[in-house]
């Protein structure tokens, strides 16, 4: 087994490795290949503190990195105390990068708006470190107005395009599919999308429509025709590798997680996530085996 600095000098090397390939299932597989669960909390540290002397565009990569770690290989224990071993290295850091303490603030931010943290986590760390400025001022900019929009373009415009234009145009895509149920076309529409990094929010969002769609009918046999759609519609993408069985089983995670907040507009959600896991087992089996074995 490597030693920690072994791992953290391996995580260097396939995070620069990562800045030239914009490959977040190259870094996943690289991370688990290592076999160092114990280290993962290490991962956020160097992740973060690496892309604070470059430009905006690498620390757009590592924002959207944190999101295809969690919740696997990276647990919400391992994301908690990768950031909390960050906020103890800020002293340090900050010697070298002057911006430090604000740029770890705008991380912060984004990781809650994109669900790698929980918003407690800044709660909690403002009780353990009263009157820090780095935490008050991730707080600040997740009450502002429109703040999930403003710190989805934190680090600029990224790959030209918004985060916010970019679920708007899944949206559109899917609920066009679910009219037309043409795979070829909507397969077409996807790799367009151009957003390899991303396609777990296409699953989540996917679902989350055909659930919404199915479950309008409020007789207790539902209809499942959206679900059923959906699921051939994510079999046929993973089948032709236009997106990975990781970016589908963790499209599915996210929704489990939001699951209760579904169940107010969607009462039968949990029936109808438990439907499209068993059709989808029938058109991608391991996808639906490896999130259990998570």
């Amino acid at each position: 087994m490597l030693t920690l600095s072994e791992f953290k000098l391996q995580v260097h090397q396939n995070l620069e490795e990562y800045f030239d390939s914009c490959d977040t299932d190259e870094v996943i597989r690289s991370i688990d290949e290592l076999k160092c669960k114990e280290y993962h909390a290490n991962i956020v540290k160097k992740a973060v503190s690496i892309s604070l002397d470059k430009h905006p565009r690498e620390r757009e990569l590592i924002s959207r990195l944190l999101t295809c770690l969690h919740p696997t290989p990276l647990t919400d224990k391992d994301m908690e105390q990768g950031f909390e071993i960050l906020l103890d290295s800020l002293d340090d850091l900050t010697t070298d990068v002057p911006d430090a303490k604000t740029m770890v603030a705008n991380f912060l931010a984004r990781a809650v708006v994109d669900e790698v943290l929980p918003p407690a986590f800044l709660s909690e760390q403002n009780n353990k470190r009263p009157g820090d400025a780095v935490i008050e001022k991730s707080i600040s900019l997740l009450s502002r107005e429109h703040c999930t929009a403003r710190l989805e373009r934190v680090w600029g415009p990224g790959d030209g395009r918004p985060v916010a234009e970019l679920k708007v145009e899944m949206d559109q895509m899917l609920q066009e599919y679910l009219l037309s149920r043409e795979l070829d076309e909507c397969a077409r529409c996807v790799k367009e999308l151009d957003t390899d990094h991303y396609m777990h929010e296409l699953v989540k969002r996917g679902v989350k429509i055909a659930m919404e769609e199915d479950g309008r009918d409020s007789t207790t046999q539902h209809d499942k025709s959206a679900i059923d759609a959906m699921a051939a519609l994510f079999g046929f993408l993973v089948k032709n590798a236009i997106i990975s069985e990781h970016q589908v089983s963790k499209g599915v995670d996210r929704l489990h997680r939001v699951l209760d907040d579904l169940k107010l507009d969607v009462p039968a959600a949990p029936t109808l996530l438990k439907d499209f896991e068993e059709i989808l087992k029938e058109e991608i089996p391991n996808v639906v085996e490896d999130e259990k074995a998570e």
